[in-house]
């Protein structure tokens, strides 16, 4: 990732609207492997503002919409609401939820994993950027990252995915679309 793109954002982020009170929501989305992790921790060192990655809601390979909503009800609206925000932890090895942890409001959050970008969570956004990147890039990425526990769940992974993308357009929506590249 370039650290063009990582000053654009962070800039675009830090001068963007509150999303509530005097916090503004960087959310970054794209599909598993198109960096959004990577881009992520980039943008959020150059702020020095907390990252959430949403990866620790998802319960497990088939839980992507659950950890939309998660997100949106237990993390950004009572936010929102002038209160702290609650972060779970799925512990994929275990298949169980762990502890959590207080979000606490921030001048400015990165948020960052697939489906950020969706409807139920939009309103809580000041900014939306979605990375874009090949499929066999980002399964390479995926599998690198992840070795061999992700390699069954590929499939499973990318159909939600694409439905949640038919349903959503949220690459459509994004103020601003990153094609990143090996």
């Amino acid at each position: 990732m370039s650290d063009d793109a990582v000053a654009r954002v962070a800039a675009l982020a830090a001068a963007s609207e509150p999303a509530f009170g005097e916090t503004r929501v960087l959310g970054i989305d794209g599909r598993s492997g198109a960096g959004k992790s990577t881009f992520a921790r980039a943008v959020s060192a150059r702020l020095g503002a907390p990252l959430i990655q949403v990866e620790s809601l998802y319960e497990g390979w088939e839980g992507l919409d659950r950890g939309i909503e998660l997100l949106a009800d237990e993390v950004l609206a009572p936010l929102a609401a002038g209160g702290v925000g609650r972060l779970r932890h799925y512990d994929w090895e275990r298949g169980d939820w762990g502890g959590a942890v207080a979000v606490h409001p921030a001048p400015v959050l990165v948020v960052e994993g697939v489906g950020v970008g969706a409807q139920r969570v939009a309103p809580y956004l000041s900014m939306l950027v979605w990375l874009e990147a090949p499929v066999a890039l980002r399964r390479a990425r995926a599998l690198a990252r992840d070795g061999e526990t992700y390699r069954p769940y590929w499939d499973v992974w990318a159909a939600q995915e694409e439905a949640l993308l038919a349903r959503e357009a949220i690459a459509d929506r994004a103020t601003l679309v990153i094609r990143t590249s090996g």
